[in-house]
């Protein structure tokens, strides 16, 4: 059995409490969620907080709401997510799985039901970044004299980078980028709204833009109304593992079949979500024909550059980009997807 380390707990019951134990000693606190990440991490001593500040019980993080335009800063009237609903809330929300499909299926495919109870929106947002150099026990780490992420200064994914290469592998981000949401911070000094591109960072060992006093109170999704979006993900089993590719892609289709506003975005091929500007301006404005989903996939294919530091051969993960994001984008454009999942589940068998 791998114990915990010791540290001091403390349930806040509001976000004020929350963020004045933050404040106190920032670089030695960490948030607790649903804990599905922060304690086995806490266990293999990656993350060794002093104190831990429990969020279970502030309310005010919980539940979902709408914000008209001059509020949240977005056209239309907006969704909020609080960060500490969980997964499984957002699975079951049959309106939400109407509104944002894309989200709907990000979220129904991380891990098991079981995980996804405790599992936050977000916990799963601030999902730190893995690598198969830094997820393994303290013992397998020191015989490798640890890595640059943790205790070490080699990141051993490629030996003369000067940063960490650590993959980010949330579902959620992606998804929430895609759709072009925003994130709330709250801390002593007051509150901020960024976009959540802007929440992240390309690098696996400072991945968030999240400053250490700071609480994500809540996701604000603009309005959905007349857009589509989708989420595929490349894993080996069908549930519980992490993505070692992903695809998020939301835009509104006109009746004609012309496509508006697009966003596409690949997870967990780099140490954040990236955006795909060139695929994006082919699309923008144009009917989603077989040959124009060929092109944008071809042209989402060099931004994807996995490295050799989770599962599959990197090469196989980058030659599987074109496939996600050309089944990604036919699903947007309406087509029966069983039949497209059935071809990614043998692709990958």
């Amino acid at each position: 059995m791998i114990r915990l380390p010791s540290f001091t707990y403390v349930a806040a019951r509001s976000i004020a409490e929350a963020v004045d134990h933050l404040a106190a000693s920032p670089t030695e606190t960490m948030l607790l969620a649903g804990g599905t990440d922060l304690l086995p991490n806490m266990k293999r001593r990656q993350q060794v907080p002093r104190v831990v500040v429990g969020l279970r019980g502030v309310a005010e993080l919980s539940g979902v709401g709408r914000l008209p335009s001059p509020q949240s800063g977005l056209d239309g009237q907006a969704l909020t997510l609080g960060t500490m609903n969980s997964l499984t809330s957002l699975v079951r929300d049959e309106r939400l799985k109407g509104e944002c499909p894309g989200l709907w299926q990000a979220a129904a495919q991380i891990a098991t039901p079981h995980l996804r109870n405790m599992a936050t929106i977000g916990g799963n947002l601030c999902l730190d970044t893995r690598c198969t150099y830094y997820d393994q026990s303290y013992e397998w780490r020191q015989a490798i004299n640890f890595c640059m992420k943790k205790d070490g200064d080699i990141c051993w994914v490629a030996t003369s980078s000067p940063k960490c290469l650590a993959v980010s592998s949330t579902d959620t981000a992606p998804m929430f980028q895609a759709l072009g949401a925003r994130v709330r911070l709250v801390s002593t000094k007051g509150q901020r709204t960024i976009d959540v591109a802007d929440l992240f960072a390309n690098d696996g060992m400072q991945y968030l833009t999240r400053q250490p006093d700071e609480i994500i109170t809540d996701v604000i999704v603009p309005d959905q109304l007349g857009r589509r979006s989708a989420y595929w993900k490349l894993r080996r089993r069908g549930s519980f593992d992490f993505p070692v590719a992903s695809v998020a892609v939301a835009g509104q289709v006109e009746p004609d079949g012309r496509v508006q506003d697009i966003r596409l975005v690949l997870g967990a091929v780099a140490s954040r979500p990236l955006g795909i500007p060139a695929a994006e301006a082919l699309l923008r404005g144009q009917v989603l024909t077989d040959d124009l989903i060929a092109a944008a996939a071809d042209a989402a294919y060099p931004a994807g550059k996995p490295m050799d530091n989770t599962d599959y051969e990197l090469v196989w993960r980058k030659k599987m980009i074109r496939p996600l994001v050309t089944y990604a984008l036919r699903d947007l454009r309406g087509d029966d997807t069983r039949a497209l999942r059935l071809r990614l589940a043998r692709q990958i068998l």
